[in-house]
């Protein structure tokens, strides 16, 4: 932490110190994806350490604030909708501080609205501003005026990475580490490299730090996250990538596991498969985005790959990888689609055989050159095709999750089932098991064998 950083944290807990009675209590709620959840850890750590205890809801909070997604619309319009439902909180306790954060405070037209629309809300700032928390908040004290952040003003140009901020974790035995920021790729219909910028890769050094802290303190799975972590090592002085990045993690002693996301396909390669298949701590399930089963729609993507050599790279993992399982995402919709270009998609589906699927309906963001192609199909028509593909799916995983049964599997133990006197976890393949386990189990590892199949949920039974 820089002695700048470390003044401001130390003011601002002075500050709150004198403003408040009793130590006041701060909510943070995440949208989005596993970067945002692993960013409100940061956020909970930096208002923890100039003295806010962290609440689970916002009715008894002194300070709201709300990390926000611009991936899709229906995320944007959640958070105006819980935005505006906090107005009536606001006006019973004139004290309450409001904050809206993230990817959405990146875009202007989105900032505008809310210093227009949403009044009561006090801070506004975008992806790169956490480690200033502190600062705004002796602003809005000691100025009593809200701090808003306009994209491009500090944030914008920003291309350093600040480390050592403080975190707050969630999960005493699963853990986020981000390994790159920001994304490179400009696919035509995501907004995310113009919110969260170009991509920048943390030092090999860090990484190794952080990710050594971990171990020792006791974390069983370590998730390594980035908007493209395939790409990893881009702009480094080391000559260092993805693969040898994980390389070099797996030397560490320790009982733990491995998982990452996102691969993006452009950059998987054929080391990086070699890696997993040669280190048992690295789990056996890739998440490789095809987006797409059509070449011209991949292009209009801007993907930089093609079918082909996206089942070739598919084929490779399935031949060097015992035991590999794969997921995916994939776009339905996108502007110009065909019915025959959808029928692409399917076949590929089919042909990989995902054990998970996230599908999205193509969601139009403003600023990218998808918003601006010409759409001639209708909602209903995508839908359509949407239910298909999630019937195709749904065979295709009720299949493979069968197979399982009769394995006895080791697992990472999570939390409580859905039923009394029952434990689930999670598989190395990311399958979801239930089974009778006494409470202490959870954070722990155990061997459990898969007796039956319910839907998508393995049922097992606990082995001494």
């Amino acid at each position: 932490m820089s002695t700048i950083q470390f003044e401001h944290n130390e003011k601002a807990a002075r500050l709150i110190a004198e403003h408040y009675e009793m130590p006041p209590l701060a909510y943070v709620h995440s949208y989005g994806c596993q970067q945002n959840v692993n960013d409100a850890e940061k956020i909970r750590g930096v208002l923890a350490d100039v003295g806010f205890g962290i609440c689970n809801g916002p009715e008894q909070a002194d300070l709201i604030l709300f990390n926000t997604c611009a991936v899709r619309e229906h995320a944007e319009q959640r958070v105006f909708g819980n935005v505006g439902a906090l107005k009536g909180l606001k006006e019973k306790k004139p004290g309450l501080i409001i904050g809206v954060c993230g990817c959405m405070a990146q875009q202007p037209a989105i900032v505008e609205k809310l210093k227009k629309s949403y009044p009561f809300v006090d801070l506004v700032f975008g992806v790169n501003s956490i480690d200033r928390l502190p600062e705004m908040i002796c602003d809005r004290f000691e100025k009593a005026k809200r701090v808003v952040e306009m994209p491009g003003e500090r944030t914008e140009m920003r291309t350093d990475i600040v480390e050592e901020i403080p975190i707050r974790r969630d999960s005493d035995f699963r853990a986020w580490l981000s390994i790159t920021y920001g994304c490179d790729n400009f696919c035509t219909y995501c907004i995310v490299p113009y919110v969260r910028g170009r991509e920048r890769s943390r030092r090999p050094a860090d990484i190794l730090a952080e990710f050594k802290a971990l171990v020792a303190a006791g974390y069983k799975e370590i998730t390594l996250l980035g908007q493209n972590v395939n790409s990893y090592g881009k702009g480094l002085e080391e000559k260092v990538d993805f693969a040898d990045l994980l390389e070099m993690l797996c030397q560490v002693p320790g009982d733990y596991q491995i998982r990452f996301m996102t691969s993006h396909p452009k950059d998987a390669s054929r080391k990086l498969m070699d890696t997993i298949a040669a280190h048992d701590k690295l789990c056996k399930h890739l998440h490789l985005p095809v987006q797409c089963g059509s070449d011209r729609v991949l292009k209009e993507m801007n993907r930089h790959y093609n079918k082909a050599q996206y089942l070739e790279l598919i084929d490779y993992a399935k031949k060097t990888i015992p035991g590999v399982t794969f997921s995916s995402d994939i776009i339905v919709g996108f502007p110009g689609e065909t019915e025959e270009e959808f029928e692409e998609t399917l076949e590929l589906v089919k042909k990989v055989g995902y054990m998970q699927l996230f599908t999205f309906i193509y969601s139009p963001r403003t600023g990218t050159k998808a918003a601006a192609m010409p759409d001639p199909f209708t909602h209903k028509q995508k839908a359509d095709r949407m239910a298909r593909l999630l019937k195709a799916q749904e065979e295709i995983a009720f299949e493979l999750i069968g197979r399982q049964v009769g394995s006895t599997q080791r697992v990472l133990v999570e939390g409580h089932g859905r039923n009394e006197g029952t434990l689930n976890g999670r598989l190395d393949n990311n399958l979801v098991v239930e089974f009778t386990a006494p409470e202490s189990l959870i954070g722990q590892w155990a061997q459990v064998k898969l007796t039956s199949a319910r839907g998508a949920i393995l049922l097992g039974e606990l082995q001494a």
